[in-house]
């Protein structure tokens, strides 16, 4: 009995030992990819938001991509995971198409940037001050009232930006 528990830590020490520098390694590049984000924040057009957003997606996609690589090496088989973590991403996205598609026109909104805060913007029916941009809705304010309009509807539609006088047209963000 002792010779087995003995044999079983003997073997598996290596393992354990690999995983943890493995995860250690994971963890110093999550840290030096944090570092390299904050410093793109002072040398880069893109807005805060867009950072932020860029960060926390990079960062969960390294500890994701090292939390596996540690179990695998552990001898763990992490191919049912994988295949499991595909199919969920599968279900998820199907469910929540809209709201994974004002995300991603959000995200393309606060990279490209085409208004601003503080602009006048007309886009359908709708006319107003954009007083914020988040990953989900623009939020205008407009005769007394509070608009929110989905991102994904911006992203589609022809969007009037009012400068004084002069209107500029956006029809395509991208």
């Amino acid at each position: 009995m002792l010779n087995q528990l003995l044999t079983v830590i003997i073997i598996g020490a290596p393992r354990v030992a690999g995983s943890l520098v493995i995860i250690i390694s994971f963890w110093i590049a999550a840290a030096l990819l944090r570092k390299l984000i904050h410093r793109l924040t002072t040398t880069s057009k893109l807005s805060l938001d867009a950072l932020k957003l860029l960060e926390q997606t990079f960062i969960s996609t390294v500890w994701i991509v090292g939390i596996v690589t540690a179990l695998g090496t552990l001898g763990i088989d992490v191919s049912a995971l994988i295949a499991g973590l595909g199919l969920t991403g599968f279900a998820v996205g199907l469910a929540l198409k809209d709201i994974l598609s004002n995300l991603v026109s959000g995200a393309l909104i606060l990279i490209y940037r085409p208004f601003r805060r503080r602009d006048r913007i007309s886009v359908g029916n709708f006319e107003g001050t954009v007083i914020d941009i988040d990953l989900r809705y623009t939020t205008l304010q407009g005769e007394g009232k509070t608009i929110l309009i989905p991102n994904s509807y911006l992203f589609t539609n022809t969007i009037c930006i009012i400068q004084d006088s002069e209107v500029k047209i956006i029809t395509k963000i991208y």
